[in-house]
């Protein structure tokens, strides 16, 4: 448990921050802090130690040559893990300061930090890259940025007024496939785009209610892990890894590769609001539980002299799979993906093209293009085709990779970075929305107000927009 001085602190930093976006004030009463700029290490914090948090200490240590000044981890062990890490590659552990929440840790170091990483569960995303936008820190987000709509469209507000530079971790946006991607759609190759499809085979859900409770693995601090959550007692299912599948804690298979996949979509065909959103079919799911495979569709109008498009998204298993095919890549298990019937279609047409087990299919009045899971390897169906036809000119900038980008705007002062909290954040709630489809059920078509954030048609699915934060982690 957390001391009351913590919260308290940690609760007024936040009302300040809400006061300045609210206020239109440019930092209003915060004062936050100009990124640094010319120094010779940053001092950095880490929040979250799995996968992403290690891929992020990594980078930090072994490329940028940075300064671990803070870790934060509910998990003891996972604590210990890092630490041995840390040591084996010359940083001494005595040096960097460990704490299982990250509020005391922005009371006590805050103001020596010059950026902060995220790579936590996301219902912890918007709490924690709140409390370091408001003391003026840089923020690296993992994908999804956080954890409901209105999340996403707080942080984007608290980004514009911040003095710091932000970055959403979606690798592929600095990538080259995305930015041929909008070179070959923004010059008209294969003509107005009407249509999409993006799949994943990823089936981040389940059925039914909860497993049984049992006490917390020893050295799992599960407050903290809880956060801002509603309390339960700890059950198999959730930690390291399989919170995405539930409601309380993650985005289902559109928040664990949405962000990636439908990068490319929302950015070359330049997306908004869709006027409406809709579950075509589901497997699996319950009260609690994103499902284990379904479609997805967007309706967007007519903007910017393009067309109204539809974009489609499949993910998981189709009904009636056997459940064992989840993760699983030979030919028994792609039978089982619910993928698109037209990919279906064009891997009998093109058996020489190899579509990832993620990616996108853009349909235009001339073409097809293709892109995998980070926008690798986009190209014209087929690849000949494409080999041979004259090409539009290069006009996007080409940014080393996603980390260095944040770390290089870091280092000079500046703001921009090639997947700001501004892009970010409207590339989540787009995803999200797909994800309010998912808890509306299948068959029921949202219509969506964009600028009033609200679904029309449908109000009583209007309380999934925001998410209700616990006593001490409200913001």
């Amino acid at each position: 448990m957390r001391n009351d001085v913590n919260r308290r602190s940690f609760l007024k930093r936040a009302t300040l921050a809400a006061g300045a976006v609210a206020t239109g004030l440019p930092g209003g009463e915060l004062r936050l802090l100009a990124a640094p700029g010319g120094r010779d290490k940053l001092n950095c914090a880490q929040i979250g130690c799995g996968t992403r948090g290690m891929v992020h200490l990594e980078w930090l240590v072994t490329q940028s040559h940075e300064r671990i000044a803070a870790v934060v981890e509910p998990d003891e062990t996972l604590q210990a893990q890092v630490k041995r890490w840390l040591q084996a590659h010359g940083v001494e552990p005595d040096k960097v300061r460990f704490f299982t929440d990250y509020r005391p840790m922005f009371d006590k170091l805050g103001g020596e930090l010059d950026a902060v990483f995220i790579a936590t569960p996301n219902h912890h995303h918007a709490p924690a890259a709140r409390a370091a936008m408001q003391l003026g820190r840089a923020v690296y987000c993992e994908k999804p940025l956080c954890h409901d709509i209105a999340e996403a469209r707080q942080l984007r507000q608290l980004a514009a007024a911040a003095k710091a530079p932000t970055q959403m971790g979606i690798q592929g946006h600095c990538h080259d496939g995305y930015r041929r991607l909008c070179e070959f759609v923004w010059g008209g190759v294969v003509g107005p785009i009407t249509e999409t499809h993006s799949w994943t085979n990823r089936a981040n859900g389940g059925s039914g209610g909860r497993p049984a409770t049992q006490p917390a693995p020893a050295g799992l601090h599960w407050e903290e892990w809880i956060g801002p959550a509603p309390f339960r007692a700890y059950h198999p299912g959730l930690h390291p890894h399989g919170w995405h599948g539930w409601y309380a804690f993650g985005n289902g298979s559109l928040g664990n590769m949405g962000c990636h996949v439908l990068d490319g979509v929302f950015w070359a065909l330049k997306l908004e609001h869709p006027l409406s959103i809709e579950l075509e079919s589901a497997r699996d799911g319950s009260n609690e539980r994103f499902p284990t495979g379904s479609r997805v569709r967007w309706d967007f109008p007519a903007r910017g002299g393009l067309p109204p498009v539809k974009v489609y998204w499949y993910e998981g298993l189709k009904p009636g799979a056997d459940p064992r095919m989840i993760g699983k890549t030979d030919s028994v298990a792609s039978e089982a993906q619910n993928f698109p019937p037209l990919l279906v279609k064009l891997r009998e047409q093109y058996p020489e093209e190899d579509f990832d087990s993620s990616g996108t299919i853009y349909v235009g009045e001339k073409g097809i293009l293709y892109t995998g899971t980070y926008g690798d390897r986009m190209h014209v169906l087929p690849r000949e085709k494409m080999e041979a036809m004259s090409q539009p000119p290069r006009q996007l900038p080409r940014p080393k990779d996603v980390m260095s980008d944040f770390v290089g705007a870091c280092r000079q002062g500046q703001m921009e970075t090639a997947a700001g909290f501004d892009y970010g954040a409207r590339l989540t709630e787009f995803t999200f929305l797909g994800n309010l489809a998912q808890r509306a059920g299948a068959g029921v078509k949202l219509n969506w107000d964009g600028p009033a954030m609200k679904v029309t048609n449908h109000p009583e699915f209007n309380e999934w927009i925001q998410l209700p934060a616990r006593k001490g982690w409200s913001i």
